[in-house]
């Protein structure tokens, strides 16, 4: 294996957090902000891009490697995690919001995955993080993704996050299936990627579904969210501003509030 080969487990249910085993010399690397906890032995570095070396050579080599990661929304440095010390070590990384952490052994992906921008979480060292550029107008311009979405590359373990539960679907050759734009997580790279128009006068001015679906034609892998973490956002904003919890659920809420002397 060109990775370093981890061993881990993943705990909790709604916040979890994946625990991951190093052997000495072992690193794995993860997204700053991510770090939960981690034994005496580990040393943790700040590092320009994947620290898989597939970047190039030399100071402009990392910085062009670290410059991809910006395109893709993320920061512009990663964090190792080594295991300096003569025995096993561990450590932690947590979800930054409620829903599961994915496990994808790259090798049996052949060796590549494309996912949302903000899914990467954390992987073994000489997993490459990277962007990929979508070739189809509709796809950069309606996909919510834009132009670019993240991929990861090599044969080694990286680990996903997304909102809510994860549904991951098998597609045979030629199978069909449609998605939110918001709720695709991942697929496989054989996958055929592409963006639809949702079709009707009702259904797009009225639906309130959006107007395009993600077209995803197998064969191949996907893994869709039930909760974006977008969509869990709209949720919170629009029942915070000016909303007393006191009449939330109930029909004579607003009046509630009134009588109260809340107002409205």
């Amino acid at each position: 294996m060109r990775s370093h080969e981890i061993d881990y487990w993943i705990h909790g249910e709604e916040m979890q957090f994946v625990e991951i085993e190093l052997d000495p010399r072992e690193t794995v690397v993860a997204e700053p902000g991510s770090f939960l906890m981690m034994d005496e032995d580990i040393l943790m570095e700040t590092i320009f891009g994947d620290g898989s070396g597939n970047e190039g050579q030399g100071l402009m080599g990392k910085l062009l490697g670290a410059g991809k990661r910006i395109l893709t929304g993320e920061k512009l440095f990663m964090t190792s995690y080594t295991n300096q010390g003569s025995d096993k070590a561990r450590v932690s990384f947590a979800s930054p919001y409620p829903g599961k952490i994915i496990p994808l052994d790259l090798a049996k992906y052949g060796e590549k995955i494309i996912c949302q921008k903000d899914a990467f979480l954390c992987a073994a060292k000489g997993v490459s993080v990277g962007i990929e550029f979508s070739k189809k107008l509709g796809r950069g311009f309606f996909g919510g993704e834009g132009f670019i979405m993240q991929k990861l590359e090599g044969d080694g373990l990286a680990f996903m996050h997304a909102g809510g539960f994860i549904y991951e679907k098998e597609l045979k050759a030629g199978e069909h299936l449609r998605v939110d734009t918001g709720c695709l997580v991942a697929f496989t790279k054989n996958v055929d990627y592409d963006i639809t128009f949702v079709g009707g006068i009702k259904n797009t001015v009225f639906g309130g579904e959006g107007v395009f679906f993600a077209s995803l034609i197998g064969p191949g892998k996907v893994w869709i969210q039930s909760l974006p973490l977008s969509r869990l956002a709209d949720r919170i904003i629009t029942h915070s501003g000016g909303y007393n919890r006191k009449g939330e659920g109930s029909v004579l809420g607003q009046l509630g509030n009134i009588l109260d002397g809340d107002g409205w």
